[in-house]
């Protein structure tokens, strides 16, 4: 958490140093989890995402973007189209906390210094670490999914999002982001540091597919500096 804040005030100063634009503020939206439990949609938010980003803007096309976000996945297999699913009767919720850094790419030219109104589709990329609890099947399968300990993990975010400026200075934007992460065990279905103890066994589902969730919100930022020389990367 320290080098995130280092690289914040890192961003602050550097609007100052090098007259660069930049942008921050909140976002919210829905959450949803695409694994081995629960529904098989790739986009039904069923709880809240909230956080905030900034970007700092490097040329009309593409800026680099940080965000902190925060959502609580939850999946049940009782609400699922999958009889085998409703049978087992599995469900779970998992906290996520998320640190993502990468790059936003406009397919059109968005600068807010040539004047309102502005708008462009987007797509956004990079790599998220995000802290989740860590679950397992207590009493082996059949038992209830419980929570023992953190889980620590990387995956890739995937963005499509369209933005339009409200005014000079404010941008609102709407985007759906996947992720696709490197860990099987957001749902409890694969506990890997469990799995020597495995009696009865612990471990259930696919296990060829890593787990998915989805952000899907609005976000609204609030640029700042003086015109950027763009001529620079």
């Amino acid at each position: 958490m320290r080098y995130l804040i280092a690289f914040v005030i890192m961003f602050a100063y550097s609007a100052n140093t090098y007259s660069q634009t930049f942008e921050g503020g909140p976002f919210i939206g829905g959450a949803n989890f695409i694994g081995d439990v629960g529904r098989t949609n790739y986009i039904l938010p069923n709880s809240l995402v909230f956080g905030g980003l900034v970007k700092w803007n490097r040329s009309p096309r593409h800026s680099f973007r940080l965000s902190l976000l925060f959502a609580e996945l939850n999946a049940d297999d009782t609400k699922s189209s999958e009889t085998r699913r409703v049978q087992r009767g599995y469900s779970f919720s998992n906290n996520i906390a998320e640190a993502s850094l990468g790059i936003e790419f406009n397919f059109w030219d968005f600068d807010l210094h040539q004047g309102h109104p502005q708008s462009s589709p987007y797509l956004y990329t990079g790599l998220t670490y995000f802290k989740a609890d860590h679950l397992y099947l207590k009493n082996g399968r059949g038992g209830n999914l419980v929570n023992e300990g953190t889980n620590w993990s990387f995956a890739i975010p995937m963005v499509i999002g369209y933005k339009e400026s409200i005014t000079s200075h404010i941008v609102g934007a709407f985007e759906i982001g996947a992720r696709y992460t490197f860990t099987d065990n957001l749902d409890g279905s694969w506990p890997e540091e469990l799995l020597d103890r495995r009696d009865p066994p612990i471990e259930f589902g696919n296990r060829n597919t890593n787990d998915w969730y989805v952000f899907t919100g609005v976000n609204f930022t609030f640029s700042w500096g003086r015109r950027p020389c763009y001529r620079n990367f």
